[in-house]
C-alpha cells in the first residue's frame, strides 16, 4: 500500500515567479527602451564640386558626432546617374533627404549649419525664448 503524501494548505505552493525559474519575490524587469531609430540619409551632388566636397565632409562630421552607428548615409552623384534626380524631384544640388525615419525632410546647400540640420534631423529641441 502507498503511503499519501499530506499536505498542508497554503505550506506546498510555489513562491509568485518559481515557476518561471525566478528567486521569490524578484519583480518584473520594466519595459526596456526602444532601440535608437536608425537613419537612413540620401545626399545628391553633382560631381566633385567645392559645394559638394563640403556637403560630404559636413554630413559625414554630424552622422559621427550624432548617430555613430545608427545611420546609413548614400552619396549619389547625378553626373553618373541622372536619371534619379527626376524621381526624387531634385532641384537644386547638394541635396539630402532624411529618408528614415519619417517624415521625410529635404535640406539644399552645403550642410555647413549644423544646428539648422540637426533640427530638421529632429536630433536637437527648439530652443525657446
Amino acid at each position: 500500500m502507498a503511503a499519501a503524501s499530506r499536505t498542508t494548505p497554503g505550506r506546498d505552493r510555489a513562491a509568485p515567479g518559481a515557476a518561471e525559474g525566478k528567486p521569490p519575490g524578484s519583480r518584473r524587469k520594466p519595459p526596456e527602451a526602444p532601440p535608437p531609430q536608425e537613419f537612413v540619409l540620401r545626399l545628391y551632388v553633382t560631381g566633385m564640386t567645392i559645394r559638394s566636397r563640403q556637403a560630404i565632409a559636413n554630413i559625414k562630421k554630424l552622422c559621427e558626432e550624432h548617430l555613430a552607428g545608427r545611420y546609413k548615409l548614400e552619396i549619389v552623384d547625378l553626373y553618373e546617374r541622372p536619371y534619379l534626380a527626376k524621381g526624387e524631384q531634385i532641384i537644386a544640388t547638394p541635396t539630402l533627404i532624411k529618408v528614415l525615419p519619417a517624415p521625410l525632410r529635404r535640406f539644399i546647400g552645403n550642410l555647413s549649419n549644423t544646428e539648422r540640420v540637426l533640427l530638421g534631423l529632429d536630433l536637437k529641441a527648439v530652443k525657446k525664448r
